[in-house]
């Protein structure tokens, strides 16, 4: 997974292993709401 910088409205996320392939954006604060939850180990996989 990559994650794109410098877009001040949304984050470009898209699979290194595919860096042709489709790009996913998320706005700002959701983006960081996901990883506060990754932080904070409130994710089961």
């Amino acid at each position: 997974m990559e994650v794109a910088d410098g877009f001040p409205a949304v984050v470009p996320v898209r699979d290194s292993k595919a860096p042709h392939g489709p790009v996913l954006c998320f706005e700002g604060a959701s983006w960081a709401a996901f990883i506060g939850e990754l932080k904070a180990e409130h994710h089961r996989l």
